[in-house]
């Protein structure tokens, strides 16, 4: 073999190796791309897996809360006449016939006593076991066989409020995922407007009722989700996530 082919035989060699090279980084580089295509897919969907979970479970608890209070309503129409309304006391304004706050001083004389906050948990029933009898019976504690389940995942317990601005309850999270910002946008939307307001207090609280000083706030560094089940038109309104709600148009 000469010279002459033996310098072509080695020049054929090293462009088949140069072309496996090129190939073997375009499949590398082929292989990086799907990879992050398929982390990035997959993180998306497990965000909205997340986003819908998180919906689900506080519109059932929603739901829960709201019909266990509708039957007490319902069941005991006067409600107790001795809770004191009046402004010297803790429950101005309260409607007699709604739980008040379970902190309320209405239970100082009561055999279960204030709470130590206003948790939904530990609302009571007014008008039972009857008018003018401080020691409502508790809601969610089997004497209506109704159990309130442990708030939904990252959110603090469900709070309420029974004064001069109606009957509310809310959640309340200091979490920053991503997806909880779209999911209080989908519960928004879930709800009539002034029905549900999104209050986001990461910039500093923001006080939930008219009282001065207020007698609930979404602290500051956290996010508010809140359910209105009577209006009045002392109510403080903070808006929601589609900026169709203002304070004019509601109640």
């Amino acid at each position: 073999m000469n010279s002459k082919t033996t310098q072509c035989i080695k020049r054929r060699n090293k462009t088949e190796r140069g072309s496996a090279l090129v190939y073997i980084l375009i499949a590398i580089a082929l292989l990086a791309a799907l990879t992050v295509t398929f982390m990035q897919s997959s993180g998306q969907q497990t965000s909205s897996q997340n986003s819908f979970r998180m919906v689900s479970d506080v519109k059932s608890q929603v739901d829960t809360i709201r019909s266990a209070i509708v039957e007490c309503v319902l069941s005991y129409r006067k409600g107790d006449t001795s809770i004191d309304i009046s402004g010297s006391g803790t429950d101005t304004d309260a409607r007699r016939n709604y739980p008040i706050k379970p902190n309320s001083d209405h239970y100082q004389s009561a055999t279960i006593g204030p709470t130590a906050g206003r948790l939904v948990q530990d609302i009571r029933c007014p008008g039972d076991p009857g008018n003018n009898d401080e020691n409502h019976v508790p809601i969610f504690r089997g004497a209506y066989g109704k159990f309130l389940p442990p708030a939904p995942d990252l959110f603090e317990d469900w709070q309420y409020y029974n004064g001069t601005d109606g009957v509310f309850f809310w959640i309340q999270t200091n979490k920053s995922d991503a997806f909880i910002t779209t999911a209080l946008q989908k519960l928004d939307d879930e709800y009539g407007e002034c029905e549900a307001d999104v209050i986001d207090a990461t910039g500093g609280a923001v006080d939930l009722d008219s009282a001065t000083p207020s007698e609930t706030e979404c602290p500051s560094g956290y996010r508010c989700f809140r359910i209105r089940m009577i209006t009045e038109s002392t109510a403080v309104f903070n808006g929601d996530t589609d900026g169709e709600e203002a304070a004019a148009s509601c109640p």
